[in-house]
């Protein structure tokens, strides 16, 4: 077994604390990567506020470094060579939706970067907050030249999960696309979709975002708040991405479609309840995706690298995790935080 540093949940207080631990000796078709950028994502804070202390929890789905050594059966990377990984490292490979590219949606689960159960030999996979890790070759991409690891780290979670549906509902020029939400998703939505030419607007609570919404690229900021503005931009969006994190009305979103759109939920993943005439009044359609596939996902670096997009990150050393975690909780980042595992050694 290989032993590496890294910050591992500290029983059920919802922080981390660093420790060793061991990974798996390289299989012919596994790659070493030394960790050198780990993003820091809701879904961390949800895993370590639901811990109960009983298994080892390692969070971290997200990151960018460098190979430092390759099974013998691998043949597309080489030692030295920078990559990406994010929260899908293995699936079953032979079911329709792995072999359409879809590994994200196997239907025999993916296994998830941390908390998942290597398919192998049934042991709890241990995520990104750590200096090294061992992947299947197939689950690791190429960071094209240009990107910066630190910004490109989350686009391995919150750039796919948006990408997907920008992709599979066909946004270009000519398209207008709000987003909902500008957090790690929605201020990568919104990147993503200028940059595939839509005219793109922001909906807030509040209008402090707005400045950084027109940084961002987009046309507008809509208030949620606002009865009147969004009365006036009703049935106005081929795409609405919803990216709030919280249980909410998707009332007021699905009256911004205009005909035949869409209303792609991505932020909140629970139970809801939707009007029907809210979706018949103009043909309206509610969709959802999550993570991406393999082709999608390099597909998404290549794009991100020809149009310089990359995540507005903060980057701390990973010796400041639980403080990150702790304004994280508090939404006082614009827009992720990442972490720098350098301080491991």
């Amino acid at each position: 077994m290989r032993s590496t540093l890294g910050w591992k949940a500290d029983g059920t207080t919802g922080r981390v604390r660093k420790t060793s631990f061991e990974r798996r000796e390289l299989r012919p078709d596994d790659l070493a990567v030394r960790i050198d950028f780990c993003g820091v994502c809701h879904t961390d804070l949800h895993s370590l506020g639901h811990h109960d202390g009983a298994a080892r929890l390692v969070p971290g789905h997200e990151f960018t470094g460098v190979v430092t050594e390759v099974g013998a059966e691998v043949n597309d990377f080489s030692p030295g060579d920078a990559v990406a990984v994010g929260n899908i490292v293995d699936s079953c490979g032979v079911c329709p939706m792995c072999r359409a590219g879809q590994e994200n949606f196997c239907h025999e689960f993916p296994t998830l970067t941390y908390g998942g159960t290597d398919r192998h030999d049934g042991s709890t996979t241990l995520g990104g907050y750590a200096r090294e890790y061992v992947v299947r070759d197939r689950f690791a991409y190429h960071l094209p030249a240009g990107l910066g690891p630190a910004g490109a780290a989350p686009l391995l979670c919150a750039g796919i999960t948006v990408w997907e549906p920008l992709r599979a509902l066909g946004v270009g020029p000519g398209s207008r696309v709000a987003v909902a939400g500008l957090g790690g998703l929605g201020h990568l939505a919104v990147k993503l979709s200028v940059a595939l030419g839509a005219t793109t607007s922001v909906i807030s609570r509040t209008a402090d975002k707005a400045e950084d919404a027109r940084r961002l690229g987009a046309s507008q900021l809509l208030l949620s708040t606002d009865a009147e503005q969004l009365a006036e931009a009703r049935d106005t969006f081929d795409v609405v991405i919803d990216t709030i994190a919280a249980p909410h009305d998707l009332s007021p979103y699905l009256r911004l479609v205009a005909m035949d759109g869409t209303l792609t939920q991505v932020g909140d993943l629970g139970t809801i309840t939707v009007e029907v005439m809210d979706l018949l009044v103009g043909r309206k359609k509610l969709s959802s995706s999550g993570s991406g596939g393999r082709p999608a996902t390099a597909e998404l670096l290549e794009f991100c690298a020809t149009h310089g997009v990359t995540a507005d990150v903060e980057v701390l050393p990973s010796g400041e995790i639980n403080e990150a975690l702790e304004r994280l909780r508090r939404n006082d980042v614009r827009y992720r935080f990442v972490l720098d595992l350098a301080d491991l050694g």
